[in-house]
């Protein structure tokens, strides 16, 4: 998966917690809300470092769900419940994991 598809791919399914998330399609959908959030703070902090504030506090909301949703759907590929996101240390390891075949 390419970084085009994975982000399209989490925002076309932005609230969907069932299915599989592939590990590319995982760190392509985290290179993307690393890169976006520099980018927003950086300009924002340019114009006023309360704007950046601000503008992070928002982005951070919009990405919220998408980002909770491509982790829920990565634990899935591993065969685990998405409920492993909750425990961040073994979520880490989760998300490096390989894919496994689906029952």
């Amino acid at each position: 998966m390419t970084f085009g598809q994975a982000v399209s791919t989490c925002f076309s399914k932005y609230a969907t917690f069932s299915g599989r998330a592939s590990r590319s399609e995982y760190w392509w959908w985290q290179l993307f809300v690393f890169i976006a959030t520099f980018a927003i703070v950086f300009v924002f902090t340019l114009i006023d470092e309360e704007a950046g504030s601000i503008a992070n506090t928002l982005l951070s909301l919009a990405l919220l769900l998408p980002n909770l949703a491509v982790a829920v759907r990565r634990c899935h590929d591993t065969n685990h419940s998405g409920w492993w996101v909750l425990c961040p240390i073994y979520n880490i390891i989760l998300m490096f994991l390989p894919s496994e075949e689906a029952e």
